[in-house]
């Protein structure tokens, strides 16, 4: 008899870890960002190998230990970024820990990257090179963010059109790709909405001394 209690006890102490491992399943599908669901995939991947070992249901318990290190090193990266951007906005805005999301582009000198009124569908960092926006005759050069503001405006047309004054590299990212990157860190979201904001103070700025120097001329 107590052999029989004492099986039944360990059998109820299986199916409790097997019950936690579902319940940390079932959680990851309720959480709306990344990091927090890859915490919850750890520990459900951790609860289905103890409970793939002691219950004797190796096939379980395999997936699992295949599952964990991918979870592991996905958590990671996304913590790296986050690191990332934090320090971008504390330390002026550099874009380096966009790059690994974008992709590359070459442009000759005198080349169109976009024209004014076309429609929005990416936004771009300079790698290296100058573009020009012609209608403002602002340069821009390395580091520089291009094409955000009608990213993320509601007509989503462009409002300038951009020329590479020499040869160029930029990196460039689509909508929905930028879209899903800022959804699963809002992190992201928070910076480049203060990038934007930026970009708008700087050219009220450059507006306000254009006027200026119309009516000193006149």
């Amino acid at each position: 008899i107590q052999g029989g209690v004492e099986r039944t006890g360990a059998m109820s102490w299986v199916a409790a870890i097997g019950y936690l491992a579902s319940a940390l399943v079932f959680a990851t599908f309720c959480m709306r960002t990344m990091i927090p669901l890859r915490v919850a995939a750890i520990c459900s991947n951790v609860a289905f190998i103890t409970y793939g070992y002691v219950g004797g249901i190796y096939p379980v318990m395999i997936l699992h230990c295949l599952l964990l290190p991918m979870n592991l090193w996905r958590t990671r990266e996304m913590m790296m970024l986050v690191g990332k951007v934090r320090a971008a906005a504390e330390g002026g805005g550099a874009l380096d820990w966009l790059l690994p999301y974008m992709k590359h582009r070459r442009c000759a000198a005198g080349e169109v990257l976009f024209r004014k009124d076309d429609a929005a569908d990416r936004m771009f960092v300079v790698l290296k090179g100058e573009v020009v926006l012609e209608e403002s005759g602002v340069r821009l050069g390395a580091g520089a963010l291009l094409g955000e503001m009608a990213l993320f405006s509601e007509a989503g047309r462009r409002t300038q059109t951009a020329r590479c004054a020499e040869a160029t590299e930029f990196g460039w990212i689509g909508k929905a790709a930028l879209a899903q990157l800022c959804y699963q860190n809002p992190a992201i979201s928070l910076h480049l909405l203060g990038l934007v904001t930026n970009r708008l103070m700087e050219n009220v700025v450059r507006l306000e001394a254009r006027d200026d120097a119309v009516r000193a001329a006149d």
